[in-house]
C-alpha cells in the first residue's frame, strides 16, 4: 500500500522481469527517502543478517553485497522455486521488522516500493562486477581502501 501515489513509471521497471533458477542477479534497492538508516552499523548488521537468512532458506547463493548508508546492491544466484519478488520482499519485511525493534525508527517504510534487478548476461564476468560492488564506498569517498569499511562480503575476496 501506498501513503502517496506510487511513482509514475514505477510499473517500468517490472515490464520483462523474469526470475530463472542459477540465473545471477545484481539488485539495488533505495531506503525511503534515502534516509541514511545504514550509518547505524548495528541497523546494518541487521540487513546483513536478512540476506544471510535468504541463503540459510536457499534461496539465493550470496556473492556479493554492500550496504551503502541509504541503499543496498547485491549479487546472488537464485534458486529453485523462489522469483526475485519473493526474494526482495523477504528481504525488505524482515530487515524493516528487525530495524524497528532495535531502533527508534518506528514511523514510515523504511524501504522504497520496489528494486533495480539486472540479469547478468553470459559475457559479463561475475568477478568484476562483484570488484565493481564492493567499490562503490571508494567511489562515493566513505573510506580510502575497501578494507576500511564494513558492511560488504564477496565470496572471492
Amino acid at each position: 500500500m501506498y501513503i502517496n501515489k506510487p511513482p509514475p513509471h514505477s510499473k517500468n521497471l517490472r515490464k520483462g522481469r523474469y526470475s530463472s533458477e542459477n540465473q545471477i542477479y545484481l539488485l539495488t534497492t533505495v531506503t525511503e527517502q534515502r534516509r541514511l538508516v545504514f550509518t547505524d552499523f548495528a541497523l546494518a548488521r541487521e540487513l546483513v543478517h536478512a540476506l544471510h537468512f535468504q541463503e540459510t532458506q536457499q534461496r539465493v547463493e550470496s556473492l556479493a553485497f554492500v550496504i551503502m548508508p541509504d541503499h543496498l546492491h547485491w549479487l546472488f544466484a537464485l534458486r529453485a522455486d523462489y522469483s526475485l519478488a519473493t526474494v526482495m520482499h523477504s528481504v525488505k519485511s524482515y530487515s524493516a521488522q528487525k530495524i524497528q525493534k532495535a531502533s527508534s525508527f518506528k514511523k514510515g517504510r523504511l524501504w522504497q516500493p520496489g528494486y533495480h534487478d539486472h540479469a547478468l548476461r553470459k559475457e559479463e564476468d561475475v568477478v568484476q562486477v562483484a570488484r565493481y560492488i564492493i567499490a562503490n564506498p571508494l567511489r562515493a569517498s566513505l573510506v580510502e581502501r575497501v578494507g576500511d569499511y564494513p558492511l560488504w562480503d564477496a565470496v572471492w575476496l
